[in-house]
């Protein structure tokens, strides 16, 4: 196992961990996230459900917010764990993009399965508006 699929696995266990958390009623889908920063620190995020679905917050969403209230922004990689390999949603991969186009999604399951991909080739038409206009 080279230094990188063991920075996957890192991550992954993370995720897993703090999916215990999630707080799912509706879909009892649980989701944990792991965002690893460029500096090489990590938080955490879990799925966070609400009767009026489009103000359910997403493990990825709430990890990013997480990282980005303790001042950091710029992310190597997150990882994202659910029963089945978890692939981010639309809102979540443009709020991802948001922060670099190369930041490495980790899709895993809770087997430890997963597939790695840059955002990148997961929104390929992102929008993107120029900062300051």
């Amino acid at each position: 196992m080279n230094q990188m699929e063991k920075e996957y696995g890192r991550l992954i266990d993370k995720a897993q961990q703090v999916r215990q958390f999630s707080y799912a009623p509706y879909s009892h889908y649980a989701v944990g996230a792991c965002v690893l920063t460029e500096e090489g620190e990590v938080f955490t995020g879990c799925n966070v459900e609400n009767v009026s679905y489009g103000l359910t917050m997403c493990a990825e969403r709430v990890a990013i917010g997480t990282a980005v209230t303790a001042g950091f922004q710029n992310f190597k990689a997150i990882a994202i764990v659910g029963d089945e390999l978890c692939r981010p949603c639309g809102a979540c991969r443009q709020v991802l993009f948001e922060f670099g186009k190369d930041i490495i999604v980790i899709m895993a399951d809770s087997k430890g399965n997963y597939e790695v991909t840059p955002i990148a080739e997961l929104l390929p038409e992102a929008f993107v508006l120029e900062k300051g206009v």
